[in-house]
C-alpha cells in the first residue's frame, strides 16, 4: 500500500473516531435518580416521565459526510463506509429518542429479539426461552451447594482496582463509585465505572474482571494504540455485538459465569421482546419484579429496556439482545476459526473496538502494516492452549445429532430417582 493511501486511510479513520465520539449512546439514554423516586412514590403504578437532552446531530453528520466524500471502491472502504453508517444510525437514533422511530434505528444498530441469527431459523429469543425453561428445571440447585457472599460496591472497586492495575500497568483506567450509571458497572480505557447503589456477590467479581477489564479495556486500549487506524479505538454501536459477545463469551471460558447471571441475560431479551410486542413500562416492571422480588432492581432492569424508547410499549431499546445474540455469533466464529485452521485471526478479535464481520479486512490492514498487534490480552486469549482445544472439541460436538443422544439418556435417566445426598 503507498503512503498516500494509507494517510487516506489514517484520515477517515479519524474522521469516524471524531464523529462516533460525538454519538455517545449510553450516557444520552441515562435516567435521573429522580425518575426512579417518582416512579416509587406514586406506588410504582405510573408510567415514568423521562426528559431527555436535545441532542445536536450536526457535528457527527458533518464529520461523516466529510469523511464518505474521501471514500473510494476497495474493501477497506466498504468497511469505512459501513463504520460511517453505523456511527450515523447512532446520530439518528438519538434524535428520534422518545418516538416510536427510536425503535427503528435501535433495531438497525442492535437488532430485535427475532431476528434470525447465521443459521436463518434460530433467534436470540428462542435462546433466552431455551435458557429460562432449562433454568426452571435447574431452580434451587446452586444455591443449595454454593452459598453466595455479599459483596459491597467499596469492596468491588478495591478488587477490581488490583486487578487492572496487574493487568495495564500505567495504562490502567481508574476504578471509582458513582451515584448514577446506567449498568452497575461501565468500562473504557480511561475508567470503569462501578454504581455505589449496586448490589453484587462474591461470583460477581470474576464475571466483572474478565467482562469489563479483560474484554471491554483491553479492547479500548488495544484500540487507542492503532495510531493508524484510530476509529478501532472508538466504541460505537456498530462493534456492540462482537464487543459484548466476547465478554460474555469470556465469562464461559473462564468459569465465571453462573445461573444467576445466565437468567438475567435471557430475562433481558424476553422484556424487550415484550415491550417490542406492546407491553408498556409498568407491565414489564412486573414480569421483572416476579423474576427478582426486588423493586429496584425490577425498575433498573426495566428502565434499561425501556430508556430512549417509549413508555407505553412497542418502542423498546434493543441494545441487550445483543449479549446473547453476540455470545452465538463469537462462540460459532470461534469454532470455525479452530475447523478451518486459522486460529492466525483470533488476535485480530482484540485489536480494538470491532465488529466479527470487520475480520477480513482487518487481515488485510494487518498485512498492509496499518493494523498492530493487541497490546493487551485476557489470560484465556494470550496462552491459547486450552482455548484451541475446547473449540476443537466443541467443533465435533456440533456434529453430533443431539436429539438422538439426548433421547438415549432421556430414557436411561426416566427410571432413576432423583438423588439426595448430606452436604
Amino acid at each position: 500500500m503507498s503512503d498516500s493511501a494509507a494517510q487516506r486511510i489514517t484520515g477517515v479513520c479519524e474522521l469516524l473516531h471524531d464523529a462516533a465520539r460525538k454519538t455517545r449512546v449510553l450516557s444520552h439514554l441515562g435516567w435521573h435518580s429522580s425518575v426512579r423516586e417518582r416512579f416509587f412514590k406514586a406506588g410504582a403504578k405510573e408510567l415514568p416521565v423521562v426528559e431527555y437532552p436535545e441532542y445536536d446531530a450536526t457535528p457527527a453528520l458533518e464529520k461523516i459526510s466529510y469523511a464518505r466524500s474521501q471514500l473510494q471502491g476497495s474493501t477497506i472502504d466498504k468497511w469505512l463506509a459501513r463504520q460511517a453508517d453505523a456511527i450515523e444510525n447512532s446520530a439518528q437514533m438519538l434524535l428520534n429518542t422518545g418516538t416510536p422511530a427510536f425503535y427503528d434505528y435501535s433495531r438497525r444498530l442492535y437488532g430485535a429479539p427475532d431476528d434470525a441469527l447465521m443459521d436463518g431459523k434460530s433467534t436470540s429469543l428462542t435462546l433466552a426461552q431455551t435458557f429460562d425453561q432449562t433454568l426452571d428445571s435447574l431452580k434451587g440447585f446452586d444455591q443449595r451447594f454454593l452459598p453466595e457472599r455479599d459483596v459491597s460496591s467499596e469492596e468491588m472497586v478495591e478488587k477490581i482496582g488490583r486487578v487492572v492495575k496487574e493487568l495495564f500497568a500505567d495504562d490502567a483506567p481508574d476504578v471509582f463509585l458513582v451515584d448514577e450509571l446506567s449498568a452497575n458497572a461501565l468500562a473504557g480505557s480511561e475508567r470503569i465505572r462501578i454504581r455505589r447503589a449496586a448490589t453484587f456477590n462474591d461470583k460477581d467479581i470474576p464475571q466483572l474482571i474478565h467482562h469489563e477489564a479483560g474484554i471491554h479495556v483491553a479492547t479500548s486500549l488495544n484500540g487507542k494504540h492503532q495510531q493508524q487506524l484510530p476509529i478501532l479505538g472508538a466504541s460505537h454501536a456498530g462493534t456492540t455485538r462482537t464487543q459484548e459477545g466476547l465478554a460474555v463469551f469470556s465469562e464461559f471460558i473462564t468459569g465465571s459465569m453462573d445461573l444467576e447471571r445466565l437468567r438475567r441475560l435471557a430475562d433481558r431479551t424476553i422484556a424487550i421482546k415484550m415491550a417490542a410486542d406492546g407491553a408498556d413500562f409498568l407491565e414489564v416492571y412486573r414480569y421483572f419484579l416476579e423474576r427478582t422480588g426486588t423493586e429496584v432492581q425490577a425498575f433498573e432492569n426495566t428502565r434499561r429496556v425501556f430508556r430512549g424508547g417509549v413508555m407505553s410499549g412497542g418502542a423498546p431499546f434493543t441494545k441487550d439482545i445483543v449479549y446473547l445474540d453476540g455470545l452465538i455469533r463469537v462462540h460459532n466464529f470461534l469454532r470455525t476459526l479452530v475447523a478451518q485452521g486459522r486460529p492466525d485471526c483470533l488476535l485480530l478479535m482484540f485489536c480494538g473496538k470491532l465488529d466479527l464481520e470487520d475480520i477480513p479486512v482487518l487481515a488485510e490492514l494487518s498485512q498492509a502494516g496499518l493494523c498492530h498487534r493487541p497490546k493487551y490480552l485476557p489470560d484465556w486469549a494470550s496462552d491459547m492452549r486450552f482455548l484451541l482445544s475446547y473449540l476443537a472439541y466443541s467443533a465435533f460436538l456440533n456434529t453430533i445429532n443431539l436429539q438422538t443422544v439426548g433421547s438415549h439418556y432421556e430414557e436411561l435417566l426416566a427410571n432413576a430417582p432423583f438423588v439426595e445426598m448430606d452436604s
